[in-house]
């Protein structure tokens, strides 16, 4: 989970996060550079005589500007667009989770060799403190998936706008009513991935908060027993 002081992303659990991290210090490049050269003329201007001054017209200047943000903008195109295709990318998932948005918890269906639904609710206050939990981000059904594993997750809304967002695995995707928005996400580590809804809800939309832990494949099917027992 995010911490105190925290300057950049969470550690990446999924290739297509850890693309994500990759663009980022990519695209911070052509940042720093764009800043320092417009800082800079910045300062020329304030701090130089204005009898130094000197604005012609010159043809050389206007191709340059017009030029430079076009190279610019290819070199930040090409490496989003091929990040895009994989967010997008389609397979034939070994697993599906349809997750639903309700005001103010998530219901989770797990389509594998069974069919298994259960509700996930926010853990209370009084029970996070006994237990040493994070506040607001634990709850008393974690959304159990395997690691190394083809996931499809489908998303959906029973009333308002909600968003299924998990920022470690790189998944963020509207829960709409009356329509169905799938992603694939392949977790290619254990862990406990904590995430929250990102669309304003309601009242209690900052209680929605979602956690995912990564296990191996047998362990995955000891739980989804469990719960069809249950």
């Amino acid at each position: 989970m995010s911490h105190s002081s925290q300057l950049s992303f969470q550690d990446a659990a999924s290739y297509v996060m850890g693309e994500f991290h990759h663009f980022h210090d990519y695209a911070m490049i052509f940042v720093v550079f764009i800043t320092i050269l417009v800082m800079y003329a910045l300062i020329l201007l304030l701090f130089s005589a204005p009898t130094h001054w000197k604005f012609t017209e010159k043809q050389q200047v206007e191709l340059w500007w017009t030029i430079s943000p076009s190279f610019i903008l290819i070199a930040l195109a090409i490496p989003s667009i091929n990040l895009l295709y994989w967010m997008d990318e389609g397979t034939n998932p070994d697993i599906t989770v349809k997750t639903v948005g309700h005001q103010w918890y998530w219901t989770y269906e797990i389509w594998d060799d069974q069919r298994l639904e259960f509700d996930s609710y926010m853990v209370h206050i009084e029970d996070i403190a006994q237990e040493g939990l994070p506040r607001l981000l634990e709850v008393d059904n974690r959304l159990t998936l395997p690691y190394n594993t083809d996931i499809r997750v489908i998303t959906f809304s029973t009333d308002v706008i909600h968003a299924w967002t998990v920022p470690q695995l790189g998944l963020k995707m509207d829960a709409v009513p009356g329509r169905y928005n799938q992603m694939f996400v392949n977790i290619d580590r254990p862990g406990i991935f904590y995430g929250q809804c990102s669309e304003i809800c309601g009242a209690n939309h900052s209680f929605m908060p979602i956690v995912v832990e990564a296990v191996n494949q047998q362990t995955f099917y000891n739980w989804c027993n469990e719960i069809a027992e249950a």
